[in-house]
């Protein structure tokens, strides 16, 4: 079984990797909404997963770190595209979560990508 929470956070990046001329190469930014999933067998006496509120209380210190902020800045998201943002949150939740089962990042409503470790 797999239980997710959603979260979202505001951020500002640019993409210096990306072609001459590109426009992800001029700083904008998003309103990120990541999801996190969590896998593992229902406990038969509490019924659940895990509680809700341990996934936000292990997304939180991730979230302070890139809520309102400028993504470059932030160490390891020097070229932060949806991808590496993906991988850098599973690389640091996976400590707090060992029941990870995937992250999906999403910079538009439209787009986005699902990470599932390595």
């Amino acid at each position: 079984m797999e239980i997710f929470r959603e979260f979202t956070f505001e951020a500002a990046h640019r993409l210096p990797e990306v072609p001459d001329g590109h426009k992800c190469a001029r700083l904008h930014g998003h309103s990120y909404r990541v999801t996190v999933h969590v896998e593992g067998p229902v406990d038969r006496r509490a019924g659940w997963i895990m509680d809700f509120g341990d996934v936000k209380a292990a997304f939180k210190p991730l979230e302070e770190q890139l809520d309102h902020r400028y993504l470059n800045e932030v160490e390891g998201l020097e070229n932060p595209t949806s991808e590496n943002l993906a991988m850098w949150i599973w690389d640091r939740l996976v400590l707090r979560l060992p029941e990870l089962s995937a992250v999906t990042v999403q910079e538009t409503c439209t787009s986005g990508c699902t990470y599932r470790g390595r």
